[in-house]
């Protein structure tokens, strides 16, 4: 009060007159009040705002299962007159079932003759991906896309069909994964031979962690992804991936995997395609921007440099941005006419700094 006496009056609240005081003392109940006001409307700003709910249609090829909740009595309360329907209120609800495991039971009659008593005749077994194993074709599928496609371990797989009372051990899941794999190869192979019939792929690899039998330990494999997508510049081909594994990262392995392949290859700056450029004169090797944006990204706040080199880069992505879904002549001409000048004159500027920093250093090697 006395620090607002000084503001209002120049002097201390024992100086002032009853007039004075009592002036003061309004002012500053006036401020209590309106920040208590201020406070009470931030603590129910939440709850007053209008919940986000998701009111959007549920799809149509759901299956719908219809229940009427409707009167006991279907006579009038005020006159007792019989009651007829004048309309309904309808309101769909999403409901869910949860994997219900069930057993195929499947019966083949043996037939013999009355007359010889030497012919038995019986309907084959049909084929099985587990030669006399329990898991249908169906039951193999969800192991499969529970594992690769939502990222589920088997051994969580696991836990999930022991709750409810089917004991399947991880190795078992396994061996059906192995068996699935092998009838689903020759897909891959036939969609790894459309990409290499393909104008232009995308390739790229990573490690990944493969058990070692009877060592106790991992080693680093290499899964090698090999795509095409045209549809956001207009294709009407479909997209196609293909994963090939393989032990080690030579450049020997996209030599054989894109054995016959023509026309642009995507790729990063790893020195296995940089090879098989070379070798083969029918690839034509289109590196990866974004592998190169990656190092100077990391640098952009210490580096005015690499800031600059970033800054150019995302011009090219805004013209990219403009020109997704043009034909590839329109695309052309207007790289030709706005992405060209700013390449080259990246290039130039890169040129330059390169001669001014360290070839070892981050922004060097970058």
């Amino acid at each position: 009060i006395d620090a607002l006496m000084r503001h209002r009056f120049g002097r201390k609240s024992e100086q002032l007159d009853a007039d004075q005081f009592e002036l003061a003392l309004e002012e500053v109940e006036a401020a209590l009040s309106q920040a208590e006001l201020a406070m009470n409307k931030a603590s129910k700003a939440p709850c007053e705002r209008p919940r986000k709910t998701n009111r959007g249609a549920l799809p149509a090829h759901l299956e719908r299962i219809e229940q009427t909740v409707d009167i006991e009595e279907k006579a009038c309360p005020c006159c007792g007159g019989a009651l007829h329907q004048i309309g309904e209120d309808v309101a769909e609800r999403l409901d869910v079932v949860p994997t219900t495991f069930r057993v195929l039971v499947t019966r083949r009659p043996r037939y013999g003759c009355r007359s010889c008593e030497n012919a038995v005749v019986q309907a084959p077994a049909p084929a099985r991906i587990v030669e006399g194993g329990i898991p249908t074709e169906a039951l193999i599928a969800q192991v499969l896309v529970s594992k690769y496609a939502d990222h589920l371990p088997l051994y969580r797989q696991a836990q999930i069909y022991a709750r409810q009372g089917i004991q399947l051990d991880r190795s078992t899941l396994a061996d059906w994964v192995g068996r699935a794999a092998w009838y689903l190869r020759p897909l891959r192979d036939h969609i790894l031979e459309r990409l290499r019939r393909s104008e232009r792929l995308f390739a790229d690899e990573t490690t990944a962690p493969v058990l070692e039998p009877g060592r106790r330990k991992t080693k680093t494999g290499q899964i090698w992804a090999y795509a095409c997508d045209d549809r956001p510049w207009g294709g009407s081909a479909p997209p196609m991936v293909a994963y090939v594994y393989a032990g080690d990262r030579k450049t020997e392995r996209p030599e054989a995997h894109l054995h016959g392949f023509a026309g642009i290859l995507q790729v990063d700056g790893y020195g296995a395609y940089a090879a098989l450029g070379r070798r083969h004169q029918q690839i034509r090797l289109a590196f990866c921007w974004a592998h190169v944006r990656r190092k100077f990204y990391e640098l952009a706040e210490s580096s005015p440099v690499a800031a600059d080199v970033l800054r150019r880069i995302a011009s090219l992505y805004a013209i990219e941005d403009e020109i997704r879904g043009l034909s590839a002549d329109e695309r052309r001409d207007v790289r030709d006419q706005r992405s060209r000048p700013i390449v080259d004159d990246l290039y130039r500027f890169l040129e330059a700094r390169g001669r001014q920093v360290s070839a070892k250093s981050r922004l060097g090697e970058a």
